[in-house]
């Protein structure tokens, strides 16, 4: 059964998302952790970690500047350090924190110098915390950190570990309600391909399209458009993974990527299209890329691995590039939540030396890439998949089993688009033999 599209407004006639289940249910995740850790309470200043255990946000202005932290320790409940008023909103209007929501400022990556003494105020802060709960002399781990407030907490006599992996492993199984905003997210990249698509012709420029689907997403209520990648014509091959002022031309390839946020969760979401007419070298290139595609998303289902797929992806010298370094994230899986990259990764580079277990509630993305035989034309595509437990589902629905040429409204090389997707229609032979073939390489061990 596919996973219920709601609108986006709470109502008391249907049961959608509950956000009170939503921060019961992260924050427990967490707990549960940290409880089978080293450590004896863990210290965040990355923004989606921060989100994620305390349930609050105040911007995607602030999101690079690590200006607010959370302490959780096994023995206390989630203390937040906010920017200035911030605090004494969430004391009003966040009845999970309450009082626990306290002002707070560290050196803002840097603004505030050294010699101001924040990094000590923090370090202050996080000891007095431990103190109280007897958990001074136990490992704090941290997620990410500016060297000035590390230094200070070890000059408390506080003992720093890795935290990250941790909230990265708290975070790869998605909870009922975060699957259903991550789909929510991903039916508004849907609404903006299709305005993209009837919108587009020669004449348009890269940034008139950013700026379209930024306002469609926004009007359907994003809170965060992080990018919108658009790329077209010579620009497609090699992948520069931002957008300009180039404009369309008829013949041109060109993919997007749309990364946008609902209530924190995030899309990464490809398409691809050609403008007016499409060249037998493009046609190609996409029919090998959706291949791939394919083929990776079939083997989609609990316990299977990240290496099982990685297997089945071209190595990096087939398709231009001289080691799997410099071709990384063009074959490329990564898990989806709160941020665009999450675990578990999938790619050549890692996952066939370091397996990673596929299980019910990942959430990922699978992205593939291919250079046509022209020389600068080239296709890309991926697709958001939610791991069931008897399989997957794909949760990203704008068309792209066949080329689509922008022209006329829902045209493809092959005709009229078919109603039925091909993930879920029968496999073609070149991805029933790279499946069987992945089938003969021997089940390497899964780490979790």
């Amino acid at each position: 059964m596919a996973l219920p599209t709601h609108g986006t407004m709470a109502v008391d006639w249907e049961q959608r998302i509950d956000f009170d289940r939503l921060r019961t249910e992260r924050l427990q995740r967490v707990k549960d952790l940290l409880a089978k850790s080293e450590m004896g309470a863990i210290l965040c200043f990355d923004m989606n970690n921060v989100r994620y255990i305390t349930s609050t946000h105040i911007g995607s202005w602030a999101q690079d500047k690590m200006s607010r932290f959370t302490l959780l320790t096994r023995k206390s409940e989630p203390i937040l350090w906010d920017f200035g008023s911030a605090a004494k909103h969430h004391q009003l209007h966040c009845p999970w924190l309450g009082e626990r929501s306290r002002a707070g400022i560290p050196l803002l990556r840097g603004a505030m110098s050294p010699e101001m003494g924040r990094a000590e105020d923090v370090a202050k802060k996080i000891r007095s915390e431990l103190e109280e709960v007897g958990l001074l002399h136990e490992p704090l781990g941290v997620d990410i950190i500016e060297p000035p407030i590390l230094f200070a907490l070890q000059r408390e006599g506080i003992q720093i570990v890795d935290g990250q992996q941790l909230m990265s492993d708290a975070r790869v199984i998605k909870t009922r309600d975060e699957i259903a905003l991550l789909n929510t997210s991903a039916m508004m990249v849907d609404a903006a391909y299709d305005e993209l698509y009837r919108a587009m012709k020669p004449g348009m420029r890269e940034n008139e399209a950013v700026g379209l689907v930024s306002k469609v997403l926004y009007d359907l209520g994003s809170e965060y458009v992080e990018s919108v990648n658009a790329i077209s014509g010579e620009r497609c091959n090699p992948h520069p993974h931002v957008f300009s002022d180039r404009v369309l031309r008829p013949g041109d390839p060109v993919y997007y990527d749309i990364l946008h946020s609902y209530m924190g969760y995030r899309t990464c979401y490809y398409r691809c299209f050609t403008i007016g007419y499409a060249s037998h070298a493009m046609i190609d290139a996409y029919k090998r890329c959706r291949e791939y595609l394919d083929a990776a998303i079939s083997l989609v289902r609990p316990g299977r691995t990240t290496g099982e797929i990685a297997a089945l992806w071209p190595k990096a010298q087939e398709f231009g590039f001289p080691n799997e370094e410099a071709a990384f994230a063009l074959q490329y899986g990564h898990g989806i939540g709160l941020a665009i990259w999450e675990k578990p990764v999938i790619s050549r580079l890692v996952s066939l030396d370091h397996p990673y277990e596929i299980k019910p509630g990942m959430v990922f993305a699978l992205e593939t890439f291919w250079p046509s035989t022209d020389g600068w034309a080239a296709a890309r595509i991926e697709e958001e998949i939610v791991v069931t437990e008897t399989g997957h589902e794909v949760i990203t629905r704008f068309p792209a089993e066949q080329l689509m040429v922008a022209g006329a409204h829902y045209f493809t090389v092959n005709g009229p688009l078919s109603a039925t997707r091909e993930s879920e229609a029968a496999p073609s032979k070149r991805v029933k033999e790279m499946v069987e073939a992945s089938a003969k390489i021997e089940r390497v061990g899964a780490t979790d």
